[in-house]
């Protein structure tokens, strides 16, 4: 039987502003007896999703739907390493706290590179390394989330959206399950929100016409909605870790179907 009733898969973007209309996020939808399929924004003079509206909308179908699972193509943390050269206690909501007073990047006019030019927030207190990398990078070979202005970047996205991730969590608390930080095997009847990588599996799965953003989102969400349906999720939510590496992924996250 299946753990969940939806899959929702989310191609992120950091791009311009958080109410900005952008092409480059996209959201699929498919549910136990569905497909996949792209859910548009609501109507308004915006013809896509802004990050904004992609959050207050996962608000509303979290807060009272049936048991969903998330996966957000964007960094969830930080390394290990940025913890101990900020100061930082190795907690997930401390460091999202922390996070958006030095990057807020969930302002309407704020753009990411604001913040990293010095124009506007404290980025140059709260800065990274792209040397620096998370376990989850290391074994999936994705970039870091400090290597900016790359082709396959996610670090503009994943500053644009750790306040956001913050955002949801403060609205639906205990209601969401955001994996691996509240435990690493979800409680049942939970919706769970989770940090993916497309490149996993969008060649597993035929284009059909959709552009690469679409077609990550889409993957995202037919792979969730496959290893639901074959029993496997449980296995992903428990990859193959020693303790001191599992101790190290939940202050850093973990990048869901990688074991």
């Amino acid at each position: 039987m299946p753990q969940f009733h939806r899959y929702i898969g989310i191609d992120y973007s950091g791009a311009k502003t958080p109410t900005s209309s952008l092409k480059e996020l996209r959201i699929y939808l498919g549910t136990t007896t569905q497909p996949p399929c792209e859910v548009p924004p609501p109507p308004s003079p915006r013809k896509y999703w802004t990050r904004r509206g992609a959050a207050e909308w996962l608000v509303a179908e979290l807060r009272y739907g049936p048991p969903t699972i998330v996966g957000i193509d964007h960094g969830f943390s930080f390394p290990l390493r940025y913890f101990e050269v900020h100061l930082i206690p190795p907690d997930w909501p401390a460091f999202l706290a922390d996070f958006q007073r030095h990057w807020p990047t969930d302002n309407d006019l704020m753009y990411v590179d604001f913040i990293r030019d010095g124009v506007q927030g404290h980025g140059m207190a709260r800065g990274g390394d792209s040397r620096w990398r998370r376990l989850t990078e290391v074994r999936s070979r994705a970039k870091s989330v400090f290597h900016f202005d790359v082709q396959g970047s996610v670090a503009k996205s994943t500053h644009a959206g750790l306040p956001w991730l913050r955002y949801i969590r403060q609205r639906l608390e205990a209601r969401v399950h955001f994996w691996p930080f509240d435990g690493w095997m979800p409680l049942s009847g939970r919706s769970v929100i989770a940090e993916v990588y497309p490149a996993l599996w969008n060649r597993t799965f035929p284009g059909e016409g959709r552009d690469s953003h679409q077609h990550d989102a889409y993957s995202t969400a037919c792979w969730m909605q496959q290893a639901d349906e074959k029993g496997l999720l449980t296995d992903h939510f428990q990859p193959l870790l020693q303790p001191s590496e599992r101790t190290r992924a939940q202050v850093e996250g973990w990048i869901l179907g990688l074991l």
